[in-house]
């Protein structure tokens, strides 16, 4: 299968060992603040749940409270009888993968800093709870007993114009990832598609498979997928053979090399795909979260209409369960009082909020209805084929493959070490530089070039896991002085980087520009980079330009344009926010 070459947005690299390392990045967010007073004698519960759902469960979980706190039965709408005690929630959102890897912290590891110990944990997907039995050898959860709350299939969220495109090149057939991969491999990509413009190449993108659910539930269905068109088996249950075949492992590879854009979570990935398809044609997304850029509620108004395409090969619903650990930190009054509060979130009220959000409600008596509709895209027929969800042992070596599978890369930071950074923008820069470095996964290359009045090559690319110690010491020796040359060192690093590519264009390449972008030197002007880099967009393998600002005075304006030029956005240059870069 030939590989096209793609750029995945720079700050994504070092998700697997942020993933790894317990809560990080994708963790647990704030509490949802109670509205009504708690109960002297209310039985407490808390719960943690996936991102996407705080929409309907935080207001879930304050009607809850108040009604108990008036003393009235939710379920029944009736007085508390006598010695009934009242039940108070709790609720935090936090991504799944992240919260299992706490939980199974918190059970064999207690004193590690990060841990989860919900009374009700609420994934997107059981795949989690299968995960944390498994990898700590025991029940912790029952996954007979973990109730569906919410439902969403995993779809690939499609622009209209692309999947129209596809339909009337295939006649009109169903679209799976068979359609997929055969525009992903077309000599001239979109171009043999009917759809013009400079760029022929396919932008394909998915969340991270240790953190996001619906990441996990791709990944796994690229299993499926090449196990069917590499391996050349019709069977609908993966098996470990199959995740362990080299023939499936290259053809996930082969999907994987085509990815443009990875994010730690859905939920800041939207904000981004909604930018339209210069930005990605398609992507792996739930179904409410097509809804929800179809009804216009991201940052970026989209230039056309998603469609979901429900791969003909089958898919992955995520139920969205509500699982109670069997653990020494929920007493037994914890868990009957978990199972009153699943059965309320599971009552008609909370189900009809569920269906506003975009999803599919579990209780029959709330039948579909808008938003489940095809003007916003989806279709309520659909899926028609779901996949048989694997023995855990499987999941567990699929998502562990990814290390192997997915795209490695080469980062170049450059540093603005003119005068003007002097003072707290170079010290920050050199913190978030580090930071960085420490957050690299191992298999990436790393390089540092640093410029003021003109750009400086100071460390050559190489591998992350043999140069951390000595780059370190090369960032702290930075010191602000001189002119900026900022436009001639963007032009210098994506020089160095086109050379590498040419020897390795299995890589992906990208430069991350630490600046205030207030240029004082430069023989090439800004019209020049940007130009440069738009360019360089329309080639096989793309040069992604990051610009972090420093300084109230940073020349946003300049920034600005190389970012959008580069279909990136300017990140702020705090320390502290180092982080939340990694998730965009």
């Amino acid at each position: 299968m030939k590989k096209f070459r793609f750029v995945w947005l720079l700050a994504m690299l070092m998700l697997t060992a942020i993933a790894c390392s317990g809560l990080g990045s994708g963790g647990i967010g704030t509490s949802a603040t109670p509205v009504a007073n708690k109960p002297a004698n209310a039985i407490e519960i808390s719960i943690i749940f996936a991102p996407e759902s705080k929409a309907y469960l935080e207001p879930a979980i304050a009607k809850f409270n108040e009604s108990y706190a008036n003393g009235i039965n939710p379920l029944t709408g009736q007085k508390l009888a006598s010695g009934e005690k009242p039940i108070w929630v709790t609720g935090q959102s936090g991504s799944s993968g992240t919260v299992h890897q706490g939980i199974i912290n918190a059970l064999v590891a207690p004193n590690n800093n990060n841990t989860a110990r919900p009374t009700l944990f609420a994934p997107s997907v059981s795949h989690w709870l299968a995960l944390v039995n498994y990898q700590t050898g025991r029940d912790v959860f029952d996954l007979a007993d973990s109730p569906p709350t919410a439902l969403a299939p995993v779809v690939m969220a499609i622009w209209k114009s692309r999947y129209d495109a596809i339909q009337a090149k295939t006649g009109g057939t169903e679209v799976g990832w068979q359609e997929l991969l055969q525009v992903m491999n077309s000599p001239n990509g979109w171009a043999d598609y009917g759809i013009g413009g400079n760029r022929t190449t396919v932008y394909y993108g998915h969340t991270d498979p240790y953190v996001s659910s619906t990441g996990l539930s791709t990944l796994i269905g690229e299993f499926y997928a090449s196990t069917l068109y590499t391996a050349g088996q019709q069977s609908r249950r993966l098996e470990m053979a199959d995740v362990q075949n080299p023939a499936v492992q290259d053809g996930v590879r082969n999907i994987e090399a085509l990815i443009k854009h990875y994010s730690t979570r859905t939920t800041e990935f939207k904000e981004y795909i909604a930018q339209g398809p210069e930005y990605l044609d398609f992507v792996a997304l739930e179904e409410n979260d097509l809804i929800y850029i179809n009804q216009g509620k991201t940052t970026y108004k989209p230039p056309e209409p998603l469609v979901a395409l429900y791969p003909k090969e089958g898919t992955f619903w995520h139920e969205h369960p509500f699982a109670i650990p069997n653990t020494d930190w929920v007493t037994s009054e914890q868990k009957a009082a978990a199972k009153v509060f699943t059965e309320y979130v599971r009552g008609v009220d909370v189900q009809k909020t569920i269906l506003e959000a975009g999803f599919r409600p579990v209780n029959a008596a709330v039948p579909l209805a808008y938003p489940i509709v095809p003007e916003l895209g989806v279709d309520p027929d659909q899926p028609a084929t779901v996949l048989n969800v694997p023995d855990p042992a499987v999941i567990a070596a699929v998502q562990s493959s990814w290390q192997y599978v997915k795209k490695q890369g080469d980062i170049l930071l450059v540093v603005d070490t003119s005068g003007s950074m002097d003072g707290d923008k170079i010290k920050q820069a050199r913190e978030a530089s580090n930071l960085f470095l420490e957050r690299m996964a191992s298999q990436n290359r790393i390089g540092l070039m640093e410029f003021n009045s003109q750009p400086s090559l100071i460390a050559e690319l190489v591998s992350a896991e043999n140069t951390r110690t000595q780059l370190q010491q090369q960032i702290d020796n930075l010191q602000a002085d001189g002119d900026t040359a900022l436009f001639d060192a963007i032009l210098s690093a994506m020089d160095y980087m086109e050379r590498v590519a040419a020897g390795d264009e299995d890589r992906i390449q990208a430069i991350l520009v630490l600046s205030d972008g207030q240029d004082t030197a430069s023989v090439a002007s800004l019209n020049d980079v940007v130009s440069r880099i738009s360019a360089a967009r329309s080639g096989r393998n793309p040069i992604m330009v990051i610009p972090i600002a420093y300084g109230g005075d940073a020349d946003i304006a300049a920034l600005n344009a190389i970012a959008r030029a580069s279909s990136t956005k300017v990140q702020s240059g705090n320390p502290e926010d180092i982080l939340q870069l990694l998730e965009l």
